[in-house]
């Protein structure tokens, strides 16, 4: 019987460090881990795969990003990335906007300046006299009446002198 262990009855459980012996009966069948074969040279050691998420530029720079904020103190929004885009594209199109508008003034001739106060006097007047129907509009009627009588009394008073 101890012939029976010397000689490897199975050859695929072998030892891989020390071909020439085989598995005592007291050693289990289950494969060793990797790390407690680092006296074995003779294996080849798997590498470690490359995350290529991981390796990508942009993601090492939100990395950076999001722990320069967490150092600082800032916490990341929780806004989905849509709406972010699309308000970005609102205070784009905004700044835009004012600037095409800041353009716009700079660039006005004389003729221009003086076109736009002539327009903001007309309006002033039309403010004035939509005023002053709203108030002949608001005023009661025995003082409508009153005036009228006033006026077709002097119509007949100056009449009357004229004859």
């Amino acid at each position: 019987m101890a012939t029976m262990f010397r000689y490897p009855v199975f050859p695929h459980l072998q030892d891989p460090c020390d071909p020439g012996l085989s598995l005592s009966a007291g050693r289990s069948v289950m494969a060793e881990p990797d790390y407690m074969d680092e006296d074995c040279d003779e294996l080849i050691k798997p590498k470690k795969l490359i995350n290529p998420v991981k390796s990508s530029r942009n993601h090492q720079d939100l990395h950076r990003e999001l722990l320069m904020n967490q150092k600082r103190g800032l916490a990341p929004q929780n806004k989905p990335e849509l709406q972010k885009v699309l308000e970005k594209r609102k205070r784009d199109q905004v700044l835009k906007q004012q600037k095409e508008e800041q353009e716009a003034h700079k660039k006005r001739s004389d003729l221009e300046i003086e076109l736009m106060k002539r327009q903001q006097k007309l309006e002033q007047l039309e403010l004035e006299q939509q005023k002053i129907e709203e108030e002949q509009e608001n005023t009661p009627e025995f003082v409508k009446m009153k005036s009228n009588l006033r006026r077709t009394k002097q119509e007949t008073d100056g009449e009357e002198r004229t004859t």
